[in-house]
């Protein structure tokens, strides 16, 4: 029994044998009590504005259009993601892995030919040490 309902009487019905049939078995097959079933399903048909007497299609289409349009703006949002953030970050990532340790570039022009004096001047001649 329901804790909810414990307190409360209870009352009857009159309903056809095959219909108690089924709706004790569809019962069974949620887990609930009979008067919690009823009650789910009275409160599921307020909520959603449902008569049992009209037809599902209308509402099933606006439904379906409306998780389309949801399905859409969320691929639309992940391309978004992907074209922005993630492909950037990872072509920073493959350069970083790839090329290694940067080039050493001198920092200004005339240091570089400074070194170029001095290599050269310093070299010593090898045709006089042999003779």
């Amino acid at each position: 029994m329901d804790e909810d309902l414990r307190k409360e009487k209870f009352e009857t019905f009159k309903i056809k044998a095959s219909v108690a049939k089924k709706f004790r078995r569809y019962c069974r097959a949620i887990s609930r009590s009979q008067s919690m079933t009823l009650l789910l399903m009275i409160e599921f048909f307020e909520h959603n504005r449902i008569s049992p007497m009209e037809s599902m299609g209308p509402n099933m289409e606006t439904l379906k259009s409306l998780i389309k349009k949801r399905n859409n703006a969320v691929i639309a949002i992940m391309k978004s993601i992907e074209k922005d953030q993630t492909k950037p970050a990872i072509a920073i990532l493959q350069s970083l892995l790839e090329g290694g340790e940067p080039k050493k570039k001198p920092l200004i022009l005339e240091k570089r030919q400074i070194i170029e004096q001095r290599e050269v001047r310093f070299r010593e001649k090898k045709n006089r040490l042999k003779q």
